[in-house]
């Protein structure tokens, strides 16, 4: 059985923390932040981008002094998730000085009403919108009479309506345009009623220039996002011009106050090696300190279905990692390492069997491009219920799950087969007859 992913960010957390707590400048300034990027969509069209998208600008938040809700950035959320993930964000902002709640992913307008899409929604009517996406309004009500001086809400979230032919009453494809309440900013990633570009060089238009922009000191909340929109119409020959709507705001907010350096620059996961300056003759022994570089190695780990969950689940990682490609397995993440991994093959397809023993649900998913999409995916499935308990295969290898009223297993083999009989094998040791309830080869066969 695999570890939660819950456990493993918290670990991939206190890391980052660790090594920032230098780099970081401390401020006066309570900020709190709920990032969300939602690409592994089940039922309409996937999105490539969102979910790095929001890995980028949590990194870069997190580096300007904000607290991210959840500790990193949440990905491919349900509507339970993302309920959950809004409501502690409320409670989260309470006495803070800035709140900024940033989204990338499907969005859609109905009835003149701007809603995020969860990676399970799955409307037929107007009347299921409320209880399968998020309104923003919920957002923003979170925010009002929390004592914040500003709140910044950041919607990358304009793609073409993936529900146009349902019958919804939406728009073609874009957001309306909403009243900024009290100490408010809005920015849209695009007019409103227009269509953002979700990108094709691993991030968005808009989300690229934001990061980017965010991070140069002197620029204050208006400016900055001035920048980002000539930035984004640049970039797209004027195709795309992000939107911004705001009540007046108390006083002068800095990303990056001018007398201060600015953040060194986040890039996402990239197969560019690491930098020629910072590596030394033998880079297998020279160890990684770098915050990005670290969240990286603990991203290709879990994505090489070695999980980091713990500080010794994480050095048993790198070791059984090391061993399987030579390596001296001395569990001590090196420049060396990350290099090896950044030149391994992608893993894929990918398929997921996950349950929750206390709630008897479970989920199932195949051919998906990651690790992550495939859990994503089959928890999806679990109907809002936890389902903590993970299998995931790739490549040829198969899952099955069988289950008595006793006992369950999750068992992996290179066949769906063999792995049908070794779950029921493992679970027939309580003494009760058991019986396979789903089983799948990563690449959708054997169903």
């Amino acid at each position: 059985m695999h570890a939660s992913f819950f456990h493993r960010v918290l670990v991939l957390a206190a890391l980052i923390a660790a090594t920032l707590a230098a780099a970081v400048p401390a401020s006066a300034e309570k900020r709190v932040a709920l990032v969300v990027g939602n690409s592994a969509y089940k039922n309409i069209t996937p999105l490539d981008n969102p979910s790095k998208d929001a890995s980028l600008m949590a990194e870069t938040l997190g580096l300007l002094g904000f607290t991210l809700v959840g500790g990193h950035a949440q990905l491919d959320l349900d509507k339970a998730a993302m309920d959950i993930a809004v409501q502690s964000f409320g409670r989260q902002v309470q006495g803070a000085d800035v709140a900024l709640f940033y989204y990338a992913g499907h969005g859609v307008q109905v009835a003149g009403s701007n809603y995020l899409v969860p990676v399970g929604a799955n409307p037929t009517r107007e009347a299921d919108v409320d209880f399968q996406m998020t309104d923003v309004n919920l957002v923003l009500r979170q925010m009002q009479g929390s004592g914040t001086r500003l709140n910044l809400v950041i919607l990358d979230a304009c793609r073409n309506n993936p529900f146009g032919s349902r019958g919804l009453r939406s728009s073609d494809g874009g957001l309306a345009q909403m009243r900024a309440p009290e100490g408010t900013l809005i920015s849209y990633a695009t007019q409103p009623g227009n269509v953002a570009q979700d990108g094709s060089d691993g991030h968005s238009p808009y989300t690229k220039a934001l990061a980017t922009t965010v991070r140069t000191a002197g620029l204050d909340v208006f400016q900055t996002f001035n920048q980002v929109g000539l930035a984004v119409k640049r970039a797209t020959s004027g195709a795309q011009q992000p939107w911004v709507s705001s009540s007046p705001i108390d006083g002068t907010f800095y990303f990056v106050p001018p007398t201060q350096n600015a953040p060194p620059q986040v890039t996402a996961m990239q197969p560019d090696p690491l930098p020629a300056e910072r590596l030394r003759a033998d880079p297998d022994h020279v160890p990684l300190r770098d915050a990005a570089l670290l969240s990286e190695l603990s991203e290709r780990l879990y994505e090489l279905n070695f999980d980091p969950d713990t500080p010794e689940g994480l050095t048993r990682s790198i070791t059984k990692l090391q061993q399987r490609i030579s390596m001296v397995p001395n569990g001590e993440p090196t420049e060396g390492l990350l290099l090896r991994m950044r030149k391994m093959d992608d893993l894929k397809p990918w398929g997921s069997i996950v349950y929750g023993p206390d709630s008897s649900k479970w989920g199932i998913s195949w051919n998906h491009a990651s690790r992550r999409a495939a859990v994503a995916d089959a928890r999806g499935n679990c109907a809002g219920a936890k389902c903590p308990v993970e299998l995931s295969f790739y490549g040829k290898s198969c899952g099955a799950f069988a289950i008595s009223d006793k006992s369950w297993s999750l068992v992996q083999r290179d066949s769906v087969q063999r792995a049908r009989d070794a779950a029921l094998d493992e679970c027939g040791k309580a003494g009760k007859a058991c019986r396979i309830i789903g089983s799948v080869c990563a690449d959708g066969s054997g169903r």
